[in-house]
């Protein structure tokens, strides 16, 4: 699935990445505890209501560079600086994390395990 067609799925406003949209997505992993963030082998599409910088500096160090914030939370400015300095893809959504994982694993995207 394309991240376009995710974030229309999500109902979704794109923060940073625009350019990225057509890129394809097979995977991702929902959590608000960026410890566990950090023990992921794999890179998939973070989805998260935890939304402040350390977020963005926790994806960094796992390489991660796509991340959903659900529950309506929106990057900051601070964020997205720090985002565009490392490439990432920032999308937001109203939906709770529930229902957004719930849309894209119907959809297609897999869970890590």
């Amino acid at each position: 699935m394309t991240l376009r067609e995710v974030v229309n799925l999500l109902n979704g406003t794109v923060y940073l990445g625009e350019n990225r949209l057509d890129e394809e997505v097979e995977k991702g992993f929902a959590s608000d505890l960026m410890s566990d963030v950090l023990t992921l082998k794999e890179t998939p599409m973070l989805i998260t209501g935890l939304c402040n910088v350390q977020t963005i500096r926790t994806c960094d160090m796992a390489t991660l560079d796509i991340v959903v914030f659900v529950r309506n939370k929106k990057p900051t400015p601070d964020m997205v600086e720090l985002a565009e300095d490392n490439d990432m893809v920032l999308i937001a959504t109203s939906y709770s994390m529930f229902r957004a994982v719930g849309i894209l694993y119907e959809s297609g995207i897999k869970p890590l395990y």
